[in-house]
């Protein structure tokens, strides 16, 4: 175990390529089942790591979870064959991964792009899956909010980022939808995204995945998702939604909701696209669905 809370692991994907993945408390599940955390578009095990530490603690419910870094992001390696950084890919490589770890049902929470695989991942292996979180994403993605990511992704800042200010970089990109952040939220925000490269902050992931949005327009049509969601809304299903996003409607909200009537739902006040799990009220909407799912289940 690090001194920061968490073992690391690392493993090969089918095709070889090493990726990496962190877990938290106890290193087997004593009764309730793990919870595996996957992150968003660039984004990496890092995100979850204040939410990690609270739900493996003793007051957060114990549990054994899990964060993954898809291949290109974090501690994974970046892959040759820029066409391998797509969401069926990816998805197989966390079943890999579960296989590696030795989970075989565990609570998942997706955030943006985790929700995505969550949606292809229910299609090829049901049995993984005991109860979803969704954060801020859902079967009907907004081209408003994908464009926005696809143009702040693609922003090449001026020069090198130092760590003194990535924060305030951030919150000059971010602050509109996250007005709810403190200083202190903005400098996790900064660790989380970057690496440190020679003293200069780094994004952590490959550029060619945030290349892959540069064909976007608004008129690119996107594929909705709903056949995959009424298979996730036929096991526990707590959905989280931004007030600020732009991705996840308030409109698709509901009608997850009316397709699945026993979804929880928490909207994080505050906040944008995608919502920062470990600040107060999402924490608490995340421990109190977890407090459901027993060894077992």
């Amino acid at each position: 175990m690090k001194e920061d809370g968490f073992r690391e692991h690392r493993f090969p994907a089918t095709d070889g390529l090493q990726l990496y993945a962190r877990s938290y408390g106890p290193a087997r599940p004593t009764t309730t089942l793990p919870v595996i955390c996957l992150p968003g578009l660039t984004r990496n095990s890092r995100d979850f790591h204040e939410l990690a530490i609270l739900l493996a603690s003793p007051s957060g419910g114990g549990h054994t979870v899990f964060s993954f870094d898809y291949r290109g992001r974090g501690g994974s390696a970046r892959d040759a064959d820029k066409s391998h950084y797509s969401i069926a890919t990816e998805t197989n490589d966390i079943i890999t991964a579960c296989a590696h770890l030795e989970i075989d049902r565990a609570v998942f929470i997706g955030t943006s792009r985790g929700g995505l695989i969550l949606h292809h991942l229910v299609s090829v292996a049901p049995d993984l899956i005991a109860g979803t979180v969704l954060n801020d994403i859902g079967p009907v993605i907004e081209i408003e909010g994908l464009l926005a990511i696809r143009d702040y992704l693609n922003r090449e800042p001026s020069g090198a980022i130092s760590w003194g200010t990535a924060p305030r970089y951030l919150k000059n990109l971010h602050g509109a939808d996250f007005p709810i952040l403190s200083d202190r939220e903005w400098l996790q925000m900064a660790t989380a995204i970057y690496r440190d490269e020679d003293g200069a902050a780094v994004p952590d992931f490959d550029p060619a995945i945030a290349h892959q949005l540069l064909g976007l327009t608004a008129e690119t049509p996107l594929p909705t998702l709903w056949p995959q969601f009424d298979a996730l809304s036929r096991m526990p299903l707590l959905g989280i939604r931004g007030q600020y996003s732009r991705v996840l409607s308030e409109a698709t909200l509901q009608e997850m909701s009316s397709r699945h009537p026993d979804m929880a739902e928490f909207t994080a006040l505050g906040q944008g696209h995608a919502p920062l799990l470990h600040l107060d009220g999402p924490r608490q909407a995340i421990a109190s669905f977890l407090s459901g799912f027993a060894l077992g289940r």
